[in-house]
């Protein structure tokens, strides 16, 4: 039995099934096992600051799409506001090399998606509302990620089981892909049921064995709870999730006075915003430091029903097993 749609129609994958950009979590190997799997392996532009390393990155994921012949494929997602200082360089770098798809975020994705669509690429923008999805939608975009409660990194405010109905009144024709809190078969199954076209997974599969952080991250998700998960926006300004350890404990979860003047005043909104975006990844960056257990382990609440470390093509046959069961459980309550 397989699933079709729009997410595997468009994007040729076998189960519809995005594997989330994760700041310094995504790497090469967990986009190749992802691909190899059959879904879509993606991971941040901004994970790649350095010169040659985004080129490098893309040019290896191209290299072995080719080579492999993978059912599955892979995309970038790209943070298009003004406090990315590294977008317009990193856009003509995956456009110059012909990247599959894109995940756009925090901004306007107007540029992105009309040079994506100049060599046929597809753009898919993260949306918490429907305010931000009529701007995304005005722009042209060809989906929505749709961002709800218990999503790790940048949470949406509204339960996915009202959000994507909602999108779906408003944008019958819109593919919608759901990402927060999902992390088992039954979680994408529901998501299908409520109108999505496929699950944006992420958590999940920070605890994997091709993920390079460092164990006591994996196996702080292994542990940690629902209520572990708390919300702080003095990471970029914008309210992130991530497990309530000693770092949270030091940095709070509530922009100071002078940070939120800083943020909304105009003439210093943009740089300030840079700032902290740029402080935001130093900070995620000790994740992958072996041997760091002082640091930022950004998470969402399925970590609540994640309980082990295995190998991406595992979780992935896993999640496909437990869907079809779970459409198999349903048909017994129709007579």
């Amino acid at each position: 039995m397989k699933i079709e749609s729009y997410l595997t129609k468009t994007l040729q994958i076998e189960f519809p099934l995005i594997m989330a950009p994760m700041h310094f979590v995504s790497n090469a190997e967990m986009v190749k096992a992802a691909m190899k799997s059959g879904i879509a392996g993606t991971f941040p532009s901004l994970n790649h600051r350095k010169d040659g390393e985004l080129e490098a990155m893309i040019d290896t994921l191209n290299d072995y799409y080719k080579s492999e012949n993978p059912t599955g494929t892979y995309g970038i997602n790209m943070i298009v506001g003004k406090s990315n200082p590294f977008y317009q360089k990193h856009l003509d770098i995956c456009v110059e090399r012909k990247v599959p798809f894109y995940i756009t975020s925090l901004g306007n994705p107007k540029d992105v998606i009309e040079r994506a669509h100049s060599y046929g690429a597809k753009v898919l923008s993260d949306v918490t509302n429907i305010e931000h999805a009529k701007k995304a939608h005005a722009m042209g975009c060809d989906g929505f990620i749709a961002v709800g409660q218990g999503a790790g990194g940048h949470a949406g405010p509204y339960p996915l089981q009202v959000l994507i109905p909602a999108l779906r009144k408003e944008f019958p024709d819109m593919p919608i892909i759901a990402a927060g809190g999902i992390s088992t078969g039954a979680g994408v199954f529901s998501m299908l049921a409520v109108g999505a076209s496929g699950v944006s997974m992420g958590t999940r599969f920070i605890s994997s064995n091709e993920s390079k952080v460092d164990d006591s991250y994996k196996n702080g998700i292994v542990n940690a709870k629902m209520e572990d998960i708390l919300l702080t926006d003095r990471l970029t300004g914008t309210p992130s999730s991530a497990i309530n350890n000693d770092f949270i404990k030091k940095l709070g979860v509530k922009q100071r006075f002078f940070e939120r003047f800083l943020s909304n005043n105009r003439f210093t909104k943009k740089y300030f915003k840079m700032y902290i975006q740029m402080r935001g990844m130093k900070w995620l960056e000790g994740e992958v430091i072996p041997g760091s257990k002082d640091s930022l382990w950004m998470a969402g609440q399925s970590v609540e029903l994640i309980d082990d470390i295995k190998p991406i093509e595992e979780i992935v046959n896993q999640l496909k097993a437990e869907t079809i069961e779970q459409y198999m459980q349903t048909q017994k309550f129709f007579v």
